[in-house]
């Protein structure tokens, strides 16, 4: 594995609060990625946070997290992609397992559950949501 085969992909807006702690959890756990904090119109620190803390950091203009998303991975070129808020609402402990069946070739996308360690696809009643969550659910 080389540090092109994973990216980490975060959208942010006004993160500054918690954007520190997101990158630095990340680098933690998956030392060969890299870290890409999108930039969408903050007007707050989040920028010069992101970066102070090894972030690669780009821009999208286009206001709405849609718009940043599709650019996202328009510009990005990894084996695996792991995106995550800038919010710190997603532990960045379970990224390794998720990572690891893509990597090896087992999955072709794995949907990480921070509600309900691991009941989500059990719980929810919506049809359809369970074809992607019970594929690999950390």
């Amino acid at each position: 594995m080389n540090s092109s085969d994973i990216a980490v992909i975060i959208p942010c807006c006004n993160e500054a609060p918690t954007i520190a702690k997101v990158v630095d959890d990340f680098q933690r756990e998956l030392l060969e990625a890299t870290i890409y904090v999108y930039d969408n119109n903050s007007t707050d620190s989040t920028v010069q946070i992101a970066r102070e803390h090894g972030a690669s950091v780009k821009f999208e203009p286009r206001q709405d997290k849609g718009n940043v998303c599709r650019q996202m991975f328009r510009d990005i070129e990894a084996v695996c992609y792991l995106m995550a808020d800038g919010d710190d609402a997603y532990p960045a402990e379970s990224v390794n397992a998720l990572c690891k069946a893509i990597l090896a070739g087992e999955a072709d996308m794995t949907v990480g559950d921070r509600l309900s360690n691991g009941t989500y696809a059990e719980e929810n009643t919506h049809a359809f949501t369970n074809l992607t969550t019970t594929l690999y659910a950390a």
